[in-house]
């Protein structure tokens, strides 16, 4: 369970305020573009501070913590793999910055099997496609063992097919490791496939989680306009 607390972040005139309580397992943050979706997740990641407020996580005040002490993996939009090395070394990563075990190259070799990329460990992130690269950065965040997942749209440049295939994974990876997903969508689509709760984040505020489903019905102005259904 991930806990805002009366959180504010400030960046010149835009302000974002954050109150509430995310529970389920998979929540996607909804909303106009340049309303602070992303912004929100590098708050929880720790690589934004915020002004005040904290960020409680499981009933723990982490809100001071840096990102690497934090309970968080975070998924971005450009997969953050580095090109000069090799899958195995840049999932290595993961675990050490020193050369792998052997039982950390056994971690690794099932961390690409989950995703369905076994014996990939030598070619470059140049050498994989699109939709491979993201299954890499995947496996990546299964190695870090945290339990929130932040996805800031990894999918985004993919196929809908694809898109829809590696939303599904997340899913399938976040229900059998029990860890809790907070993803932010443009696409209203993406977000009921996967989240059961969603929230508006809109005009400077976060609105409490409700249901996907019953969200997308009957949509608040802000969310309607952005929709192009109100």
């Amino acid at each position: 369970m991930l806990q805002l607390d009366q959180l504010t972040v400030r960046q010149g005139a835009f302000e974002l305020v954050a109150d509430v309580t995310m529970r389920a397992p998979i929540t996607a943050l909804v909303g106009p573009s340049g309303a602070g979706k992303s912004t929100l997740l590098n708050v929880i990641a720790g690589f934004i501070p915020p002004n005040s407020g904290r960020a409680l996580w499981r009933g723990q005040d982490v809100t001071a913590l840096p990102p690497a002490k934090r309970p968080v993996a975070m998924l971005f939009q450009d997969n953050n793999l580095f090109a000069h090395l090799d899958i195995g070394r840049n999932l290595a990563l993961a675990l050490t910055r020193k050369r792998p075990t052997s039982a950390e190259r056994s971690q690794i070799a099932e961390a690409l099997a989950r995703v369905g990329l076994p014996d990939v460990e030598a070619r470059k992130p140049s050498e994989l496609s699109g939709g491979q690269q993201s299954r890499v950065a995947l496996a990546r965040v299964l190695l870090q063992a945290r339990p929130l997942m932040l996805l800031d749209e990894p999918f985004a440049a993919l196929g809908p097919a694809l898109k829809h295939e590696m939303l599904d994974l997340v899913a399938e990876v976040a229900s059998e490791k029990n860890l809790q997903v907070i993803m932010v969508s443009h696409d209203p689509q993406d977000a009921a496939r996967i989240a059961s709760e969603a929230a508006v984040v809109a005009e400077g505020t976060v609105a409490p989680p409700i249901p996907t489903q019953a969200l997308l019905r009957d949509p608040p102005p802000a969310l309607a306009r952005y929709l192009g259904t109100g």
